[in-house]
């Protein structure tokens, strides 16, 4: 069955659109969501992306819903052709067969056949890129078509270099230094509050209170612990230091029921586990994986205050495992979806926040998971909340293996 087509916009919503586009874009996160889904609804697509590069390579920044397995996915621009379109005329119609095989196959199961392709440049150097889907594979597109997608992809180039562009290592600094220091004092002034407390007054306390001390005291310990250890994860990956095990083919069912089991106890309570007896095989590390789903859950949680709902389901298509964890949290508007993976970025920030930890939980996450070759994404989920997903590939696909 082939994917409906809208039909554009007219010449009126046209102007208006660009006009609300321009104007009330807040933020270059709000900006690149509201880009993508203007170029679907004006050229009559099924689907748009909007991709961000750097000199070492790209990334999926911003996707409309009907193309969202895309978002967060990583461009390889050593890829010949990649290169050759990106290097190529700055609007023009792709066919499948032009396009990297594994993105190719994704559209196909999806009844997408072609693609309207416009290249933001700066300097001569591409900064981003605007795709438009369309489902009919023979069409054309016309010079209206070619020349919205063109001003928009021009448009994006300010947003798409402030979504790419390098770190700031003065502000990173600063920042690392502000979150973590938040993060720390309140274990440790607890942790130290208890120990003052059985120390000073050991003989008059009752043998319940000691033990109570003692338990928030292991509480806090195992808590400040695990955030030592995400810290000199990050700063380790910075570095270059975080190389990983060996991959080796893994059945991701097996080893998302091993590491769900390990999940510390106030994870484990409000997760409900539903995985099949068994997944196509993938190639990584357990011990990886195990942290991706620790971090996953984790976040999880920490935005469902008091919600018990928390799904960690699995499945495959015809070339990725996919893994989902969802919750009926806050839940994620479309432009903060790509920005939640930057490390230490919050939901929300200075002295009101609602919500603790240091921003590193989905940074480790992505890390982890394309040294597997994969990607991950978020996404709002109906009825509301947030739905992760992690997608690795398949190592039966293309490779002959079993």
């Amino acid at each position: 069955m082939t994917a409906a087509e809208p039909p554009p916009l007219d010449p009126p919503a046209l102007l208006a659109g660009l006009t609300d586009l321009v104007d009330e874009a807040e933020t270059s996160d709000q900006g690149r969501q509201r880009a993508v889904e203007f170029a679907c609804s004006a050229t009559g697509a099924v689907g748009a992306t909007l991709a961000a590069y750097t000199g070492s390579g790209g990334r999926v920044v911003a996707a409309t819903s009907s193309v969202q397995m895309l978002l967060g996915r990583p461009v390889d621009t050593a890829d010949p052709l990649v290169t050759k379109l990106l290097t190529g005329p700055a609007v023009q119609q792709v066919g499948l067969d032009q396009i990297p095989a594994d993105v190719a196959g994704v559209l196909r199961e999806r009844d997408l056949h072609r693609i309207l392709l416009a290249v933001g440049s700066s300097g001569g150097v591409p900064v981003g890129s605007l795709a438009v889907y369309f489902a009919d594979a023979e069409g054309h597109a016309d010079s209206y078509q070619m020349g919205l997608v063109r001003f928009l992809a021009t448009w994006t180039v300010r947003l798409c270099r402030e979504a790419a562009g390098p770190d700031q290592s003065d502000q990173a600094r600063d920042l690392f230094v502000a979150v973590t220091s938040h993060e720390l004092r309140t274990p440790v002034t607890v942790i130290k509050g208890y120990a003052d407390t059985l120390v000073e007054r050991w003989e008059s306390l009752t043998e319940a209170a000691r033990r109570e001390a003692v338990y928030v005291i292991g509480q806090r310990s195992r808590e400040l612990a695990r955030l030592v250890d995400r810290l000199l994860h990050a700063a380790s990956d910075a570095a270059g230091l975080m190389d990983g095990a060996d991959p080796m083919p893994v059945d991701p069912a097996d080893a998302l029921r091993v590491a769900a089991a390990d999940l510390p106890a106030d994870l484990r309570r409000p997760l409900r586990v539903a995985l099949p007896d068994k997944l196509p095989t993938v190639r990584g590390d357990r011990a990886g994986l195990a942290t991706v789903l620790t971090e996953l859950v984790r976040n999880a949680c920490k935005y469902s205050p008091g919600s018990v709902d928390v799904e960690l389901t699995a499945g495959a298509d015809a070339r990725t495992v996919w893994i989902r964890v969802a919750d009926r949290g806050v839940g994620i508007r479309p432009e903060h979806a790509e920005r939640a993976f930057e490390r230490f970025w919050q939901l929300d920030t200075g002295d009101q926040r609602r919500y603790g930890g240091v921003g590193l939980g989905l940074y480790l996450v992505r890390r982890i998971v394309e040294r597997h070759h994969g990607w991950g994404s978020l996404r709002p989920r109906p009825g509301g909340g947030t739905v992760a997903e992690v997608r690795l590939p398949r190592v039966d696909v293309g490779t002959g293996e079993a």
